[in-house]
């Protein structure tokens, strides 16, 4: 194999300089390329050995009292032990410190460490009369990060007593890890009769892993250095292998022996991702790290542009309002109502204002309770109640009739939806007719049989999803073979339904029971969303606001409701409306935007209170929380 070191010796050497910069103080992989002095607080100024124990001393899990600068007092407290830390011509007064403090002050002296800044640490270790590690587990990482194999054996027999009470499948496995490397080293030094001897008198007798000692001695086999690191998804010899194997063997070591790598770092995001769970409105989009949020506030999104105040009220109806739907661009909100007609409304997302387009009056007494968009925001979907044999679908931009559906005077087609890429759609109700038809009104394929009342396509464009009157989501895929299957099964009627972008999420209003969250991948209940009143009346409910972390819903109890997905308790509680709001749609382009329909003829636009104004509106008994980070509406 060929050897890329000049020499065995120099390879050696290189590593044992290298091994400096890692010696104390919880040392990483991530830092091996920065030079140290030293760090380790004094844990390696002549320790006492793990299992010797002065006169006089406690012990406890093979540590001697004293063994960390500390001496225990009759209250479990510490205080420095003056003589074990006095430093040439300093002299320290004695100091109370509690479990947690010493435990806060080795986290930060591990942190300096990691940054580089040793002297403060050895500042902070004397002063305080704490170690890092314990004195043997710093000896072990030195010899470790020099490669001093036999060393690194002795200090990790030195260590037992405090490794998992000296288990011996503990104590095997990190053996077995600094054989490995051993072994590898061998191989990358091109001394194959070394690389064997390890692998038969010291890996193979651990009598552990045997699969994988079989896949080391395949190793033999490389004929270039490069190939070794491919196979075995190595490093090579030096300080940056040797620092990962030293994590994985600190995994296996108590803290109060030698912490975790970058300790506190975990800590701190640990409580950055508990802040935002805990954030009311977050966006779950939004990665939060130590590198995104400030650790000098708790984390809370702004409430800037959610929309929590009525800005706008459509009268343009002059009946009960049943659904209410935004364009996939935006720009558009189509209104349709039981006085048969439709209404599309433009949005002007710098003012967050709508104005009157035109009205869709071709549907004659066709009380019109759902309305669909095409994914290209240019053609609409408009269908009636259950006593309706009829589908209308409108080219919006010139207002005329694209194509006007009807197979049966007996059909009910009361649900429908177009197909994610707009080539079909698909239409149903409760006189067990499901029909696949293309743009132009042609029926493509039909199921018998089924009765729905909400409907659906998925994104691969060949499922549809169908609420039925068992309680039932199905799927139904009209593709060779055909096949139908259950998707979930509810103990009370599902009124509607509506599907997520991701594909993934199902919002059901369920009747007697309120709004539902699916997965419908894992086939489980999310969550019980509280507070809406629903009864057997048909209201739609919405994922909207940032990256779709929000749900909205109406209610019989004339208030439009809006959670965050990941919690049960509602966000915010809209009033205004007089009736029933039967309808919301948040604004998947512009999600400062909120559209609520509502028995009382009207459609609110609900959209952010305006910056700096205390005046009172008429939803400003809504309750709610923060908000989420970036509403950005243009």
């Amino acid at each position: 194999m060929q050897n890329t070191s000049s020499s065995a010796t120099g390879s050696s050497t290189r590593a044992t300089a290298d091994a400096s910069t890692l010696n104390s103080g919880g040392g990483s992989a991530e830092n091996v390329s920065r030079d140290t002095t030293g760090g380790g607080g004094g844990g390696d100024d002549n320790p006492a050995p793990a299992d010797e124990h002065p006169s006089g001393s406690s012990t406890r899990n093979g540590h001697d009292a004293k063994q960390n600068g500390f001496a225990v007092n009759n209250n479990g407290s510490c205080i420095v032990d003056g003589e074990n830390n006095r430093d040439n011509n300093t002299s320290y007064r004695a100091v109370q410190l509690d479990k947690s403090n010493q435990e806060i002050i080795r986290l930060i002296g591990q942190y300096l460490h990691d940054v580089g800044l040793d002297k403060s640490v050895k500042t902070l270790m004397v002063e305080s009369g704490c170690y890092l590690e314990h004195p043997s587990a710093t000896k072990f990482r030195e010899h470790v990060l020099m490669g001093d194999w036999v060393k690194a054996d002795l200090d990790l027999k030195d260590l037992e007593p405090l490794i998992d009470n000296g288990k011996l499948s503990t104590i095997t496995e990190m053996k077995f890890i600094l054989l490995e490397q051993k072994y590898l080293e061998h191989l990358d030094d091109a001394n194959p009769l070394d690389a064997l001897h390890v692998l038969r008198s010291e890996l193979t007798p651990l009598q552990h892993n045997i699969s994988r000692v079989h896949q080391l001695s395949s190793y033999m086999m490389c004929s270039t250095n490069q190939d070794l690191y491919q196979r075995a998804k190595w490093e090579g010899k030096g300080i940056l292998s040797r620092a990962l194997v030293m994590e994985r063997l600190q995994t296996f070591m108590p803290p109060s022996v030698m912490m975790s790598p970058r300790r506190l770092r975990t800590l701190l995001q640990q409580a950055i991702e508990l802040q935002s769970q805990h954030c009311p409105c977050h966006d779950m989009a939004w990665e939060t790290n130590l590198q995104t949020v400030s650790l000098l506030t708790d984390h809370c999104c702004t409430t800037d542009g959610f929309p929590m105040q009525t800005i706008q009220i459509l009268t343009d109806h002059c009946d009960e309002v049943w659904f209410c739907k935004f364009s996939p661009d935006g720009l558009k909100l189509a209104t349709g109502s039981k006085d048969s007609t439709v209404i599309i409304w433009d949005v002007d997302p710098y003012k967050l204002t709508l104005k009157h387009r035109r009205v869709l009056d071709g549907q004659a007494q066709l009380s019109v309770s759902f309305v669909s968009w095409s994914p290209d925001s240019k053609l609409i979907l408009v269908g009636g109640t259950e006593d309706s044999h009829e589908l209308y679908i409108w080219n919006v931009e010139d207002g005329k009739l694209f194509v006007k559906f009807s197979q049966s005077l007996e059909d009910s087609l009361a649900c429908g939806a177009f197909s994610r890429d707009g080539t079909r759609f698909v239409c149903g109700g409760q006189k067990g007719q499901l029909y696949l038809c293309d743009l132009n009104g042609t029926i493509v394929d039909s199921w018998e049989g089924v009765r729905v009342n909400s409907i659906a396509f998925r994104a691969d464009n060949k499922t549809i999803l169908a609420a039925d009157n068992h309680y039932r989501i199905r799927g139904y895929n009209f593709d060779s073979p055909r096949s139908d299957f259950d998707i979930l099964r509810e103990p009370h009627p599902i009124m509607t339904f509506s599907i997520n972008s991701a594909d993934r999420l199902a919002l059901l209003n369920v009747s007697n029971q309120g709004l539902h969250l699916w997965d419908i991948e894992d086939k489980c209940l999310v969550r019980r969303f509280q507070g809406i009143r629903q009864s057997n009346f048909a209201i739609h409910s919405c994922f909207g606001g940032i990256n779709e972390s929000f749900v909205a819903s109406g209610s019989e109890d004339k208030v439009v409701y809006i959670w965050h997905i990941k919690r049960e308790e509602p966000l915010a509680k809209l009033a205004g409306h007089t009736k029933t709001v039967n309808c919301v749609s948040w604004n998947p382009v512009y999600p400062s935007l909120l559209a609520s329909a509502s028995d009382d003829a009207t459609v609110r636009i609900w959209g952010p209170k305006p910056n700096g104004s205390n005046a009172t509106t008429e939803s400003d008994d809504c309750s709610s929380s923060s908000s989420s980070s970036s509403w950005n509406m243009t």
